[in-house]
């Protein structure tokens, strides 16, 4: 959301990783068509491994293919950045050929990958301008990728037909954890076979299928609360209350040709335990323990199974995805309904601003597994290893940033105060700076403003519980949006997605009496505390 581009992202963000606005300094940079080298890529198999890791796909370059390196940069990234925008007219292949592969990533200019807990690639989408997705309105999502960096193969023989007057765009949400700017390049490896080679005859073309649990939304999230579901899980949207109001379901898709389904993968947030993908078909019946409940005609295809290599469970990007094996493929009818839902941890934390989603391959063929005679819903494979990006988890105790508040004195403030947030600082009740905690009677409220709202590219904050004291060290896995007692403020902002729609916002006036800790989830190492005092104290 960028200055007078502001309305345009509001218009235009259509659909998760859809095309937002323009702007944040992006050029499309590097040789285009130029094959990797030796160290542009780098290993993604490094492994974190127990006896329940699933198996790890192997990270060659298909025989016959070339895998050629692409950039998108320089890229400003102003303080505490949180934007959605698009950069067009990305790098792309200089020749027709076909697409067996991606690999995406985010560099510094020297080559070296930041830390998750510093800058990360909340999401990138690559978008085809020449041809049309087929789940929605939008130009064709070909490929995406959050923190998780989730990588795409296709099967063997298989291929996405590229021609050299196709025009790539790339829509990204790139998110700096800190008050300091920097430059990034955001990265890709194409696993390429150029059309005149003679690995490329027979090649069978896959289109892409975008299913995602908020199709269609204009801020396609969902909130996870803790303690929602059932034991300890929330699947969305079949736990949520009215997901869709009066619209059509936005996580079902009506298969518009005989094909077959060859590859996908899930894309989930921390907390995400999983995606699972089924398919409808009227008059039939799923085979015995693989329909969904209460549908007898909807079989169960695949889950994508989000395993976490972070030493503290399901809490943060230090996760891989399953995808399908190579030779999964499974027959659709014209008429069928394909459908998806994303499953989180509601135990251990809430989870805001969540989402579910899966890039489906599928092929203009008939001879895959008929999912309604025959299971097809077996294990895959991780799309790579732990990254070491992710090693700062954070958690221990780091008393020279963060100062214990709930030992702290109380400051008594009246009803409806406003407490700043400024230069990335609660003005009270700042867990690096203070000495005494705002305190409120029972029944009344603290207000919060942002004043960072309107500076550089737009800086938003939020108020989000943490069980107290909420004073260990900032990482990846810390802190957490696990207290007891909930409240999130949002972020705040009033420039459309993913802002609140306020600069401000009061602490809830049935609190009961004691100190609470809050941390701001677009800057976790901005942390706070206020006190609710007991009746007559």
């Amino acid at each position: 959301m960028l200055g007078g581009q502001r309305g345009l992202v509001v218009a235009t963000f259509v659909s998760v990783l859809a095309l937002g606005a323009a702007g944040c300094g992006g050029s499309a940079g590097s040789k285009s068509g130029a094959p990797a080298s030796p160290s542009s890529g780098r290993t993604r198999n490094t492994a974190i491994r127990t006896a329940s890791t699933p198996p790890i796909a192997p990270d060659v370059v298909p025989a016959g293919a070339k895998r050629l390196h692409f950039k998108v940069g320089p890229i400003t990234i102003e303080p505490g950045q949180n934007n959605i925008y698009t950069q067009g007219r990305i790098p792309q292949p200089t020749g027709d050929g076909w697409i067996v592969g991606m690999h995406p990533d985010l560099r510094y200019p020297d080559g070296t990958v930041p830390p998750v807990d510093v800058i990360h690639l909340h999401h990138g989408v690559w978008l085809n301008l020449r041809s049309h997705d087929s789940t929605s309105g939008l130009p064709e999502r070909f490929f995406a990728a959050g923190e998780e960096k989730t990588q795409m193969v296709l099967p063997k023989g298989y291929g996405y037909q590229f021609n050299a007057a196709d025009h790539w765009v790339l829509n990204m949400m790139l998110h700096n954890i800190t008050p300091t700017r920097a430059t990034v390049f955001v990265t890709y490896d194409v696993d390429f076979i150029p059309a005149n080679s003679p690995a490329a005859k027979g090649i069978i073309p896959a289109r892409p299928i975008w299913m995602d649990v908020q199709n269609g939304s204009i801020y396609p999230v969902f909130d996870v609360l803790r303690g929602s579901g059932t034991n300890g899980r929330y699947t969305f949207p079949d736990d949520a209350k009215d997901p869709y109001g009066t619209n059509p379901p936005r996580n079902e898709w009506t298969v518009d040709a005989d094909g077959v389904l060859i590859a996908t993968a899930g894309h989930v947030h921390p907390g995400g335990l999983q995606t699972d993908l089924w398919l409808q078909r009227n008059g039939a019946t799923a085979p015995a323990g693989k329909a969904k409940a209460g549908h007898a005609d909807t079989a169960h295809l695949y889950t994508s199974t989000a395993h976490y290599f972070e030493p503290a469970g399901n809490v943060s990007w230090d996760l891989a995805a399953t995808g399908t094996q190579p030779n999964w493929a499974v027959s659709v009818k014209k008429g069928d309904k394909l459908s998806i839902s994303a499953t989180y941890d509601s135990k251990t934390a809430t989870w805001y601003e969540s989402m579910g989603i899966m890039v489906v391959w599928m092929a203009a063929k008939t001879n895959g597994t008929n999912a309604f005679q025959t299971s097809v819903d077996t294990a895959g494979l991780l799309t790579h290893g732990h990254l070491p990006e992710n090693n700062n988890h954070g958690g221990k105790a780091d008393p020279s940033h963060f100062t214990d508040l709930t030992k702290a004195p109380s400051q008594r403030e009246p009803d409806g105060y406003t407490i700043p947030i400024s230069d990335f600082v609660y003005a009270r009740g700042d867990m690096s700076n203070s000495d005494a905690v705002p305190t409120i009677a029972p029944g009344q409220s603290l207000t919060f403003k942002n004043l960072d709202a309107p500076l550089a590219n737009g800086i938003w904050h939020t108020i989000t519980a943490c069980r107290a004291p909420c004073n260990g060290a900032t990482g990846v896995a810390y802190p957490l949006a696990n207290a007891d007692i909930q409240f999130d403020s949002g972020e705040l902002g009033a420039v459309g997605p993913p802002t609140a729609g306020s600069l401000t916002w009061s602490t809830p006036k049935d609190l009961p009496p004691g100190t609470y800790t809050y941390f701001c989830r677009i800057h976790p190492g901005m942390r706070g505390a206020f006190r609710v005092a007991k009746a007559g104290a």
